[in-house]
């Protein structure tokens, strides 16, 4: 609905490969669209973005979005260094070698403090674990004698990861000090599946910016203490849409003529019901070049970590559809978890309902879909 369809620019590798022409997307959210911090803010939050914004130029833009204190974000999408200086515009340096992890987290601490006798909303958005690959010296010790096992070899990325699980240690320990736990709840939820060249995904397929499971299918955890039961676990595939609605329902407040395509999963997370039957979707009408190194070298889309593509989650099933060539994969999720088996041409049946679901979607988000011809590909 918003345009921003991906990371820009739409139009990524070889002009020569590109048979179709990508629809452009857009890199800022248009002041139209209300986010979830506005209402907070207009019903007596306090709210903040700390650190990865990547949805404008500069990091004020969260300023005009509802977020009453704005830090360390900016047009990027990584830093330039995880190591002071960080070269972030706005965003004062620390000490010569203070660490971008620690930094943001340092921040998030003074903010719960600064609020922690009223209302607040922290949306605390680390660039870890992304490029470029940097990590403390003392955080890598740990991982240097480890025993490899499925490619996850990488002890750089592991000790980035270990910076993230230290930050929300820290948090959590912040609101046990404040005695702030039993009336906050935290979620904590990762924007995309591993990256093919540092990391590993199995027995998901495929990695970050695939529309196979192992680019889609990511960590998330809520906690809620009194409210959420612990070392529950709930198998009922969510989308990242879901969280504006049950921020809705948690807090109370009602908007009567918001538009939101996600749905509140309150029935799950107080386990007091279940949800409506409903399909999930996704939408990539861009490229996203390959990588030379990665580890997934076989799942590539003609060279391309993506083409312009569309997918649909149903129940057990997943489809995906190729928009260059208009190939079809059908898997059975639940039963083939490493999408290795294309059932398109043993369920038509299946294939038609989710096929006619997904066009019909499209049709009512007005998801564009790229038709026009390349001419540099048929030189």
């Amino acid at each position: 609905r918003h345009g921003v369809y991906t990371v820009a620019p739409a139009a990524r590798g070889a002009s020569s490969q590109r048979k179709l022409v990508p629809y452009p997307t857009k890199t800022k959210l248009d002041s139209s669209f209300t986010t979830v911090a506005e209402i907070l803010q207009r019903n007596g939050y306090k709210t903040a973005q700390i650190g990865k914004w990547h949805l404008g130029n500069k990091s004020s833009d969260a300023s005009n979005q509802g977020f009453d204190t704005s830090i360390g974000g900016f047009k990027g999408g990584h830093p330039p260094t995880y190591f002071s200086p960080y070269r972030i515009p706005g965003f004062e340096d620390g000490e010569a070698g203070e660490y971008l992890t620690d930094r943001l987290t340092d921040e998030a601490l003074s903010f719960i403090e600064d609020y922690a006798d009223r209302p607040f909303f922290l949306y605390l958005s680390h660039y870890a674990v992304h490029t470029p690959l940097e990590a403390k010296e003392e955080d890598e010790e740990g991982f240097s004698n480890k025993v490899t096992k499925d490619q996850q070899d990488n002890t750089t990325y592991a000790a980035m990861i270990k910076s993230v699980d230290r930050s929300l240690s820290d948090l959590v320990a912040k609101l046990d000090e404040l005695e702030l736990s039993e009336q906050t709840l935290l979620i904590f939820y990762s924007d995309n599946g591993g990256l093919g060249s540092v990391t590993s995904n199995k027995p998901l397929r495929g990695e970050k910016g695939m529309l196979y499971e192992g680019g889609i299918r990511v960590p998330m955890f809520w906690h809620w203490p009194e409210k959420i039961n612990s070392q529950t676990k709930c198998d009922v595939p969510v989308i990242g849409i879901d969280l504006f609605p049950t921020l809705m329902a948690v807090t109370g407040i009602n908007e009567p003529d918001l538009l939101l395509d996600g749905k509140d999963l309150t029935p799950l997370l107080f386990e007091s019901g279940k949800l409506e039957s409903r399909s999930l979707y996704w939408h990539f009408p861009a490229y996203l070049q390959g990588l030379k190194n990665t580890k997934y070298p076989n799942e590539l889309v003609r060279g391309w970590r993506a083409v312009p593509s569309g997918a649909i989650r149903k129940g057990d099933w997943k489809l995906i559809e190729d928009f260059e060539t208009g190939e079809l994969s059908l898997f059975n999720v639940t039963q083939d978890i490493s999408e290795k088996v294309n059932l398109a041409l043993k369920n038509p049946e299946k294939l038609y309902e989710l096929m006619r679901d997904l066009k019909s979607w499209r049709k009512e988000v007005n998801a564009p879909v790229p038709s026009k011809l390349n001419s540099a590909y048929f030189e």
